[in-house]
């Protein structure tokens, strides 16, 4: 074993016994440790509070916010199948994910790097596929579900880990600390990829997977690879299993570990077997080039070109066949009533499953199926029907009958975005600064003339740049608030640094965004332009004259106009001038929007 090995303790879901499982922990780590640090997997808050407000505040919870309760290791926790309590949400948002001393939220797609040097990515939340397509931002930790925005702001998160010993400020930094790839040591999650037992001999020991398995976290285990593979959450109660290894070919013999734990104190089946709930191994932040392969590897199953599903115990192994079988007949008497607590996912009802739902196929005020709660019709701002069933949008359609036409503009998607991280097309060359939450990149076209000598503007690269947020979201304002306040805290931090770094050179600089909701949508980012102070008092009338010229207007009271666009309800065009006022112009639908007046406009405060 290396010298430098870090030796790590990971536990299943504490469900709610918090003193219970911190005296657990001290008993392990002063019988077995000294551990680096630990990792909870699963619920570790339990089921939601249905308490109010005046409850007494002694709750274990409370307790551990307030920093009561002795954390005698370090711990980090992530979300599993339920929401989180919202005083955890609170203390999250102000700290960025420190709930008191050695104890750590991880986001729901969040990553870090250790002191020991460990990088960890964690996927928390449950999945359903029609939530995971369906939402427009990632879900927040008020909702049990992950979706494809998450799943993509975790790869992009993998590519911009941040460390608690560095910090990325510079793109000299950038480039001499950047990882080579998005692999990671070990990855967090609350449900299995879709092919993990393929090629084991391993036999999962309870029919009752498809609950947790989420095909989506199949690519996520391709792209970043992690060692240690940690999860919990299958089967009733949880029970344990551990796959054999297997190898990453193309990554110099890199093998991964796949670990499901039963949870915390408990459980048991009906054999009687008690499920094992913790698990430690150690492992080196730098893996050996040539490893020694263990005996019992097997092929990977992220890579064979196989169609087998899980292997079963013997014991399940009698009876309708688990994949083909009854299970999933629609009209089986065993599926007929769902089991007892069971929630309906569409009315949040109990007594029936989702397919049998009496909202199942409820309509629209367009005649359409109903959208999900939080939904906002990017067309119309209506919380009742779908983009493709808006009559606003359908209308806007109607003159366009070219041949060869093929209707609605597509939505982007945060793999072909050009501001996503996670894009492989994405022009990193061109990033200047990378933050937790959100990035500095110069544009790919250039509004201050670099190349002129007589530019009074001495700003190395020219100072035209833009802040972009990390996660893709459409707007600023479709950012979920319980993750809003890091991200705005971040982008805030930039305009700072910028506007002191561009006074260093004798200059101010104006800001501009475009919210726009409607069409293909976009990725949200504040494009900065440098001006000499000398013309700083002309951006304002500038503004105002060529908005005139083209039907745009702006708001007597930007806070106002902003107000009536929270929550995606509505697009925006937002100036923030050299003195920190703001200017709104507030898109209306139908009418035409230049996407590049700001930079029309800012050309005309930059010299020739």
């Amino acid at each position: 074993m290396d010298s430098n090995s870090v030796k790590i303790l990971t536990l299943g879901a504490a469900a709610g016994s918090i003193r219970e499982i911190l005296s657990k922990i001290k008993a392990i780590d002063d019988k077995h440790g000294k551990f680096d640090f630990v990792l909870c997997t699963g619920d570790f808050f339990g089921l939601p509070d249905e308490s109010t407000e005046s409850d007494i505040d002694d709750d274990e919870v409370s307790l551990l916010l307030d920093g009561k309760l002795e954390v005698p290791v370090e711990c980090y926790i992530m979300q599993g199948k339920y929401p989180l309590p919202p005083k955890v949400i609170q203390k999250f948002s102000k700290t960025g994910g420190e709930l008191c001393s050695n104890m750590f939220l991880m986001g729901k797609s969040g990553t870090i790097t250790t002191a020991n040097g460990i990088r960890i990515a964690c996927l928390g939340g449950v999945y359903d596929a029609g939530i995971y397509s369906s939402v427009d931002a990632a879900p927040g930790f008020v909702s049990p579900y992950f979706s494809t925005h998450t799943k993509e702001r975790l790869l992009a998160n993998c590519f911009s880990t941040v460390s608690t010993t560095q910090s990325y400020n510079s793109l000299a930094s950038i480039q001499s600390n950047l990882p080579p790839s998005q692999l990671v040591d070990i990855l967090l999650s609350n449900v299995w990829p879709s092919r993990i037992a393929h090629s084991s001999a391993c036999p999962v020991p309870q029919n009752e997977l498809f609950p947790i398995i989420a095909p989506p976290l199949d690519e996520i285990v391709r792209r970043i690879r992690p060692r240690y593979h940690i999860t919990t959450g299958g089967g009733s109660p949880p029970f344990f299993w551990e796959r054999e290894p297997f190898v990453w070919d193309e990554e110099e013999g890199r093998v991964m570990r796949f670990i499901s734990l039963g949870a915390f104190g408990g459980g048991t089946l009906s054999s009687g077997k008690k499920q094992r709930w913790f698990y430690a191994f150690s492992i080196s932040p730098k893996p050996t080039s040539s490893p020694l392969l263990p005996s019992n590897v097997t092929s990977n199953p992220f890579t064979e070109p196989t169609n087998r599903g899980f292997k079963r115990s013997f014991e399940t192994s009698e009876g309708t066949n688990f994949i083909f079988g009854d299970h999933f007949i629609i009209d089986c008497p065993e599926r007929s009533k769902p089991p007892e607590g069971y929630i309906c996912k569409l009315c949040t009802e109990p007594g029936h499953f989702v397919r049998d739902c009496p909202s199942r196929d409820a309509v629209g005020d367009t005649g359409g199926r109903k959208p999900k709660p939080g939904y906002v019709c990017r067309a119309c701002g209506s919380e009742e029907h779908y983009l493709d069933d808006c009559l606003t949008n359908r209308s806007a359609q109607k003159g366009d009958r070219r041949p060869g036409h093929r209707g609605p503009a597509r939505e982007i998607a945060p793999d072909e975005c050009w501001f996503c991280l996670s894009n492989p097309n994405l022009a990193k060359h061109l990033i200047v600064s990378i933050g937790s939450e959100v990035y500095v990149t110069l544009p790919k076209g250039q509004i201050v003339p670099t190349q002129s000598t007589s530019d009074p503007m001495s700003i190395p690269g020219g100072g035209h740049v833009l802040i972009v947020p990390i996660t893709h979201y459409p707007t600023y304002t479709t950012i979920p608030p319980e993750l809003a306040p890091p991200i705005m805290e971040e982008t805030e931090k930039y305009k700072s640094a910028l506007r002191a770094f561009f006074s260093k050179h004798g200059c101010s600089f104006v800001m501009f965004e475009v919210g726009r909701l409607s069409a293909k949508g976009g990725h949200a980012h504040v494009q900065v332009v440098p001006i000499p102070r000398a013309l700083e008092d002309r951006v304002e009338d500038e503004f105002i004259r060529e908005g005139r010229a083209v039907g745009i207007d702006f708001e007597r009271d930007a806070e106002e106009a902003m107000n009536l666009c929270a929550g995606g309800k509505g697009g925006y065009f937002k100036v923030e001038l050299p003195d920190g006022r703001k200017m709104v112009h507030l898109i209306r639908e139908h009418v035409p929007f230049n996407l590049q007046f700001g930079r029309c406009v800012a050309v005309q405060n930059v010299p020739e």
